[in-house]
């Protein structure tokens, strides 16, 4: 039996590839392309090997955020955003520590890099630099295109931390989707709210329970690649913790695939730290229940802790608690929590934050921060 969806996906998607190729062709032709920029986003590693993702794109003019612009200029910016124009094929040379690598991008101008190193990084761990320049094709008007990746290297953690964003870290009304698009378009990384304490709660789970470690968080979206310079600059305004971020291409071959990609980036992570346990951190709006039982399912052991932000029905309560009595059989808390002091206090008893962090947490959260 022919797969329609499938078969509509794929038409689709090579109209859209054709489509792309023919705007750029033109563009050139009749010199209207802008300069080419190299987007990297943060990558991660271990001592023996560096992975990190980017897109090179035509510049998007799009401003920095402030915190009185207009909602009609953060419009402005979140169209110019999704109307990026990528550079398809274009051939990028990463260089770390007289290493270098090179890498094609693909339709969508999005290329991967991985280092493999002949010898153990020798450090701290912490973040390091990564040296990115665009080989081909030239860039309009001349001149060379570089930009700098930054890569996470955790060393002496006690554990790592994968959270979902959307209404986990900051507001978004992910059960309603047109509420959702609404808050995301008119808003900007400053005028985006976080839950009441979480950044707190994220440095105590970061500094673990002595203070002395430097525990890496990983955040998973199922926000589009175009929205990460927002989300990194609301991070940074929020004072959350920073962490390298996994998205996802909104093209039409991967759309609607959530569950998929969001256990794959677990399964990659548990992979990559093999000896490192996670708590794992999400809301009830959507997937995260399910999709937390089965890495604990799969990867029994490793999973510290799963906090779950209430944001849902009395229906959807008794689901998830259903789930969270398979999880503790399987020895590991699943607990649905109705704000960060409580994910807080929790976590205290369990020894992966120190005590006097919940204060901090309540005192942000009384503050409305």
């Amino acid at each position: 039996m022919i797969d329609l969806r499938r078969t509509a996906l794929v038409v689709g998607r090579a109209i859209e590839e054709r489509f792309d190729a023919f705007t750029f062709r033109l563009k050139r032709r009749f010199g209207l392309l802008d300069p080419f920029e190299i987007l990297p986003y943060r990558g991660y590693g271990t001592t023996r090997e560096l992975f990190l993702k980017g897109r090179v794109l035509e510049e998007a003019g799009i401003s920095r955020p402030g915190r009185d612009d207009t909602v009609w200029k953060n419009i402005i910016n979140m169209a110019r955003r999704f109307a990026s124009d990528e550079v398809a094929g274009a051939r990028v040379r990463a260089t770390f520590e007289g290493l270098q690598v090179e890498t094609t991008a693909d339709v969508e101008g999005f290329f991967e890099v991985r280092f493999r190193l002949a010898e153990p990084l020798d450090g701290p761990g912490g973040w390091y630099q990564v040296q990115l320049e665009l080989l081909s094709p030239p860039s309009p008007g001349g001149g060379r295109v570089r930009s700098k990746a930054q890569v996470l290297v955790p060393q002496a953690a006690q554990f790592g931390v994968i959270s979902d964003l959307d209404d986990t870290v900051l507001r978004s009304n992910a059960t309603s989707v047109l509420r959702m698009a609404w808050i995301v378009v008119r808003n900007n990384a400053h005028t985006r709210l976080p839950f009441e304490g979480v950044a707190a709660f994220y440095r105590a789970l970061r500094l673990g329970a002595d203070g002395r470690v430097s525990n890496p968080i990983f955040y998973v979206s199922s926000s589009p690649w175009n929205i990460y310079d927002m989300l990194v600059d609301f991070l940074n305004v929020h004072g959350v913790p920073h962490g390298p971020l996994f998205l996802k291409d909104w093209s039409l071959s991967v759309l609607g695939k959530h569950r998929d990609y969001k256990i794959g980036v677990i399964r990659s992570l548990l992979r990559t730290y093999e000896n490192l346990p996670f708590v794992l951190i999400g809301d009830s709006g959507e997937e995260d229940p399910e999709i937390y039982l089965q890495a604990v399912r799969e990867h029994q052991g490793r999973i510290k802790a799963i906090y779950i932000r209430d944001v849902t029905s009395v229906e959807r309560d008794a689901e998830v608690r259903a789930m969270a009595n398979e999880a503790r059989m399987l020895g590991t808390e699943m607990v649905t929590v109705p704000d960060t002091t409580a994910a807080a206090e929790h976590a205290a008893s369990m020894g992966l934050i120190a005590p006097d962090a919940i204060a901090a947490v309540r005192a942000e959260s009384a503050a409305g921060f």
